[in-house]
């Protein structure tokens, strides 16, 4: 058995799982709707789904008085029927500030979204009201008469040269940390040399890279085999710094006895398992910090970003960085790298050579 697939396999039960446990706190249509479209998305998508509906839903209960009496999962037709254009405003008002309350600890805190979160889960609930409509559920798709919030055009958050620089020279020196952070580095700074590097030498995603094993990687080939969003495997090449990286980092792996069902990981946490996604994201904030203080998001997301930047400027190809980067859709990565390609136009201007006018001399 490919123990890659098996850890991805795990991962996918969990999320299973817990999408079954929200199914029944949300009408069960919805449950319906899940699986009309099980063949067609991820669990992950459908969990985020989930998500987006059990929110509305429970705004619904709470502030239209008409549901004030209805149990969520007890909604049936005829109370779908009676959600109107006027629900759907006051939703998407509500979502760019409201209060959730943690499950565990009982504490509320404040949710903000800006214009792609509002986007998102107001897109949610149209896929869900497209589908109620063409099972005759409801008599419309009233989602379809409000207007989705415009998005605004951000600059991609990169590293430039210099950073990436130093954010390799505070993993080496550990100048900048805590002392406690550095007493730490003196077990992990191979592994997160080797994590860094892979990060801006392929662009590779964290989940991604989590869920990498030993045996995925062929230094003969210096590539790997890694497992896409939607489950589709493909193979990834690295230049040879990462691959020195790697190879140093599996020196040290080698003398590591990982703890029960992680023998195959690739990178371990200090605890000998399979390293998290979110203790990545910790390791890349804490070095970023020191090596870029300015750029307070800097995440494992944004040394891909850095990795396609760096790309597009010295090849120039939008399909090549799409394919590299795993974007299914070109226009996805046209839209992040359109500001570069206006650059180069520009600059492009500025480098034509023309004879002088004689107005010029």
């Amino acid at each position: 058995m490919n123990e890659s697939l098996d850890y991805r396999a795990q991962v996918d039960a969990k999320r299973m799982d817990r999408l079954r446990i929200l199914e029944k706190e949300l009408p069960v249509v919805c449950t319906d709707y899940f699986r009309s479209i099980a063949q067609t998305t991820s669990t992950l998508t459908r969990l985020a789904y989930a998500y987006d509906f059990r929110l509305f839903f429970q705004y619904l209960t709470s502030e239209n008085p008409l549901f004030a009496d209805v149990g969520v999962r007890l909604i049936d037709d005829d109370d779908l029927k009676k959600i109107k254009k006027r629900d759907i405003d006051g939703y998407q008002d509500y979502l760019s500030q409201y209060y959730v309350t943690d499950e565990e600890s009982g504490e509320s805190h404040v949710v903000q979204n800006h214009e792609l979160g509002i986007m998102r889960k107001l897109s949610s609930l149209r896929s869900l009201f497209e589908y109620l409509f063409q099972n005759g559920h409801v008599d419309a798709n009233i989602t379809t008469l409000i207007s989705l919030p415009k998005l605004h055009d951000k600059p991609i958050l990169r590293l430039e040269a210099d950073e990436m620089q130093k954010l390799l020279d505070t993993v080496s020196t550990g100048d900048g940390l805590s002392e406690r952070q550095q007493k730490l580095l003196k077990f992990t700074r191979i592994r997160d040399t080797a994590m860094l590097l892979l990060f801006l030498g392929t662009g590779i995603r964290v989940s991604e890279c989590v869920g990498l094993n030993i045996e995925d990687i062929d230094f003969s080939l210096n590539a790997f085999l890694v497992t896409r969003k939607g489950g589709d495997q493909t193979i990834l090449y690295f230049p040879e710094q990462v691959a020195a990286a790697l190879q140093d980092y599996l020196a040290q792996r080698e003398e590591i006895i990982p703890l029960e069902g992680h023998e195959d990981a690739l990178f371990l946490s200090m605890q000998k398992r399979r390293i998290t996604q979110r203790a990545v994201q910790n390791l890349v904030k804490k070095y970023a910090q020191v090596a870029a203080p300015l750029k307070r998001k800097i995440s494992p997301h944004k040394l891909r970003s850095t990795f396609g930047t760096n790309l597009y400027q010295e090849t120039g190809d939008i399909y090549l960085v799409a394919d590299v980067l795993g974007h299914s859709d070109v226009n996805t990565t046209r839209r992040h790298y359109a500001a570069m390609s206006d650059a180069h136009k520009r600059e492009a201007a500025k480098r034509i050579a023309l004879p002088k006018r004689d107005k010029d001399e």
